[in-house]
């Protein structure tokens, strides 16, 4: 069959149910469906080995986020957005410690910028901490970096996360990147959070060293958002869609250098995206109100 490339588990569970008999079971895998603030969120657990090798995503839970009704600009659409994110991080961080946020991807780019975007609406509260203890003993403390690429750096990401992590000392990590979508309705309208990791790079078949508690000796946790579709596999659901029984696979990945899809708008739609992981994640992070953290931020 041919592979198609995504990052999102709801995705890969897509991609099995398509190509497996109508009568197999997908082991090691549990799903489910629910709502938050108005908005679907879907739940894939990869409980074992088993479910790890058929989804090709490690094992953890995967929460994600339908933002599809975020661009109708209903009645409190970014407040419900922001607490319906929270939620879900709240659910996989751990209640207290130490945080260091890491903003993965390229801020010259616009489609691979979510990361360094999102850490501009990220309260920051290390230092306060130290400095002020009294008028910030309440919060968590809370660092955040942008580590740049490879490209423009010499660094790998994962060099510099590792380093920060043994001078800062963080409980944990979150690690903010840009993704890849098999489907362009999921595009800038979904939002990914997980328990087990990130690979940077994955989603344009660009894979760097991964990010997860084995690399860096604490748990890490990801938070990303579709922003590209591999051209490949969108010219691949395409033709299936119209009634193609079959296509030329090779021809579909001949191109010497693979091309990617993004919104024309996409600039505009990163920079809000990127707002919303901001203020999600000092949602989950510290006990504030929306009103307060603009407050703050400004």
């Amino acid at each position: 069959m041919f592979a198609k490339r995504t990052d999102l588990a709801l995705e890969a569970r897509e991609l099995w149910q398509e190509s497996a008999e109508a009568t197999a079971k997908l082991s090691g895998v549990k799903a489910g469906k629910a709502r938050r603030e108005g908005y679907p969120v879907t739940r894939v657990e990869i409980l074992d080995a088993e479910g790890a090798k058929t989804l090709g995503k490690p094992v953890g839970t995967y929460l994600t986020l339908d933002l599809t009704s975020y661009w109708q600009r209903k009645e409190d659409y970014f407040a419900r957005a922001v607490r319906a994110l929270g939620g879900q991080l709240r659910e996989l961080l751990p209640g207290e410690g130490a945080a260091l946020v890491i903003g993965l991807g390229n801020r010259a780019m616009t489609p691979d910028a979510v990361g360094p975007l999102t850490l501009e609406s990220v309260l920051v509260t290390r230092h306060l901490l130290s400095g002020m203890p009294r008028q910030f003993g309440g919060m968590r403390p809370v660092s955040a970096f942008s580590v740049g690429v490879l490209g423009t750096t010499g660094v790998e990401s994962a060099e510099a996360v590792r380093g920060l992590v043994r001078e800062l000392k963080p409980d944990f990590v979150v690690a903010v990147d840009a993704l890849a979508s098999r489907r362009t309705g999921r595009v800038c309208a979904t939002v990914q959070v997980s328990d087990s990791g990130i690979v940077p790079g994955s989603g344009v078949g660009n894979h760097r060293a991964a990010l997860d508690k084995r690399t860096l000796g604490v748990p890490v946790f990801a938070v990303g958002v579709p922003t590209v579709v591999d051209a490949a596999t969108l010219a691949a659901d395409l033709l299936e869609e119209s009634g193609a029984g079959s296509f030329d696979e090779k021809r579909l990945r001949s191109r010497r250098q693979p091309m990617t899809v993004t919104p024309r708008d996409i600039d505009a739609q990163v920079r809000e995206l990127s707002r919303v992981l901001g203020y999600g994640l000092n949602w989950a992070l510290q006990e504030l109100e929306i009103e307060d953290m603009a407050a703050l931020l400004g």
